[in-house]
């Protein structure tokens, strides 16, 4: 049977004005590459992306198409070429043209060390809309600060990374977008060996699949979901410490003020005893899953 040596995932969802470039440039830029497979999966595209790939799949010997039914989410996507990939090493990389394909050899090369590289959206050439910028600047500073070190670029649509090592957190992993946040701070926060190397990224060919009120609420959904799954301790004691203190501030005044002990000091005195013990829960089972 075939073994490559490593597998290309690239999701699609209607990406018919691009996918024949991205196709063609992908083949160029690993030409000279060792024994490799690419795995096209097709989110159920209600344009010709589907047919398009199902006449190139005819013409080119190491590439498969997968598709599926409906559109499932960028996540899933890539957890089902995740799932059929045979190579060991796994590149990740969008089809809208928005990556530098001829990156992707180095950040093979240096996976081979490593157990994700991840490319950096902080090289030179760099198109952003503004309004993307605002909430992952709060988001980086956020998930840098879960994870206990600076996150360059934590949602990169380009990385490599060792497919068992991914396997292992794909339950966890969700169907949307984050999935790419949610899988760095997976190997970080589990003390995987992560590296950033800085790339270029340009403007998207085609219409993006921003929408600005479904991803405003799966990006607080992703803020809250990400701190209590892999920091709780992080995310409560905090809380806790501002009860603490306000339970303290209180006791003050109902002593030396009210000369007597109000309820208000005693809930508060709970509220902050019950979230640090939650925090400890969670924290140790989080500990033991890792294990």
């Amino acid at each position: 049977m075939y073994a490559p040596e490593f597998t290309v995932v690239v999701p699609c969802f209607n990406e018919e004005s691009a996918i024949e470039e991205s196709l063609q440039l992908l083949q160029d830029c690993l030409r000279d590459s060792p024994p490799h497979e690419i795995i096209m999966v097709d989110d159920g595209s209600s344009d010709r992306t589907g047919a398009i790939l199902d006449q190139r799949a005819k013409e080119i010997d190491n590439l498969r198409v997968v598709h599926h039914e409906r559109n499932q989410g960028y996540g899933s996507a890539l957890k089902t070429g995740i799932r059929r990939a045979r190579g060991e090493l796994v590149a990740i990389i969008d089809a809208d043209g928005t990556y530098p394909y001829d990156r992707l050899p180095d950040l093979i090369e240096e996976a081979r060390t490593a157990d994700m590289v991840v490319g950096a959206r902080t090289g030179e050439d760099v198109t952003y809309s503004f309004i993307r910028k605002i909430p992952k600047f709060f988001l980086k500073g956020y998930m840098s600060w879960l994870a206990g070190q600076s996150i360059p670029d934590m949602n990169s649509g380009l990385r490599v990374f060792r497919r068992t090592s991914a396997e292992r957190f794909l339950k966890v992993l969700p169907d949307t977008f984050s999935f790419t946040t949610t899988i760095t701070l997976s190997m970080l926060r589990n003390h995987y060996d992560v590296r950033f190397v800085p790339i270029s990224y340009a403007g998207r060919i085609g219409k993006s699949k921003i929408k600005p009120v479904q991803d405003t609420l799966r990006f607080a959904q992703l803020i809250v979901r990400t701190g209590m799954y892999f920091a709780p301790l992080r995310v409560l004691l905090p809380l806790a410490g501002f009860l603490f203190l306000g339970c303290c501030a209180s006791i003050a005044y109902d002593i030396f003020v009210l000369r007597n002990l109000t309820d208000k000091s005693v809930l508060l005195l709970m509220f902050s005893m019950n979230i640090t013990v939650f925090a400890l829960l969670a924290d140790m089972i989080d500990k033991r899953s890792s294990s």
